[in-house]
């Protein structure tokens, strides 16, 4: 382990700034900011949760264009229609998110109860089959409709993950999800951080790569690409195909525990999920 770590020190270094061996999750945050705040100082912070039409001007102008007919408002619509549809025990979401749909602010986060990382998707399911409901698949389908919904009530509110200080599970997890982020996997050999840390503002074939700061706070989102709304774990899903290396499960602790780290690294910025990109 203290190999790993300090391979991903002299990592982080190389790319321009470099965090401690045994730094705490706020101490790689104000590094991880810093470094963008740095390589794209005319940027507000806050701006980066655009992603790459944060720093591609001419991207940006077609977005905006997108944005005035957005193409989520469908997926936005039918979650709302699930969030009011009574399940058929007569109970709803609303019994297990009592605060209503706009909490995706609190997600994720540890849950101590069942030590591990409870992502907000996760949630959902566990709402539905405690209610008797079939689960939703977990990258494609229904399950953006709702998140959609939830997602755009929670518009404005403020990313703040916690890493409880005397929890040593919650911070291996936190630890696990940097680990992921910094190690190389697949056939080209790549890590998360060589795309959107290292060379973010380049270009990819025709797509500038955007950085990892802000990620986390615009999902789930419409991708032309796609043709529809998806979610967060199916973005990672891409992203490890797109190195040739073998995906994880959606909603896997691997992913959740990446969710985890790289949504912390996004605290303080507000959400405006859902998003729409190429």
């Amino acid at each position: 382990m203290k190999k790993l770590l300090l391979l991903l020190s002299v990592l982080v270094m190389v790319m321009g700034f470099s965090l401690a061996v045994h730094a705490s999750p706020e101490e790689d945050r104000l590094v991880f900011r810093k470094f963008y705040e740095k390589r794209f100082p005319n940027v507000a912070t806050e701006d980066f949760i655009n992603g790459a039409y944060s720093i591609d001007k001419a991207g940006r102008e077609n977005w905006e264009a997108i944005e005035e007919f957005p193409p989520y408002e469908p997926f936005m619509e039918r979650g709302r229609e699930m969030w009011e549809k009574p399940f058929a025990n007569g109970k709803g979401y609303k019994e297990c998110f009592p605060d209503g749909p706009g909490v995706a602010h609190k997600y994720p986060h540890w849950d101590k109860k069942q030590q591990m990382v409870m992502t907000l998707p996760l949630a959902i399911n566990q709402c539905r089959e405690a209610n008797g409901e079939k689960a939703l698949k977990y990258k494609k389908g229904s399950i953006n409709d709702i998140l959609s919904y939830m997602a755009f009530e929670s518009r404005g509110q403020i990313t703040n993950v916690v890493v409880p200080k005397n929890d040593s599970s919650a911070l291996d997890a936190y630890e696990q999800g940097k680990k992921f982020y910094y190690t190389r996997r697949g056939q080209l050999n790549f890590s998360c951080a060589h795309c959107h840390l290292q060379n973010a503002g380049m270009n990819l074939r025709a797509e500038m790569l955007g950085p990892a700061l802000g990620h986390t706070t615009h999902w789930p989102t419409y991708r032309s690409k796609w043709g529809t709304v998806g979610t967060l774990h199916r973005r990672f899903t891409g992203c490890n195909k797109q190195v040739r290396a073998k995906p994880f499960k959606a909603q896997g602790e691997e992913y959740r525990n990446l969710e985890y780290f790289l949504t912390y690294m996004s605290n303080g910025l507000p959400l405006n999920g859902p998003g729409a990109r190429k």
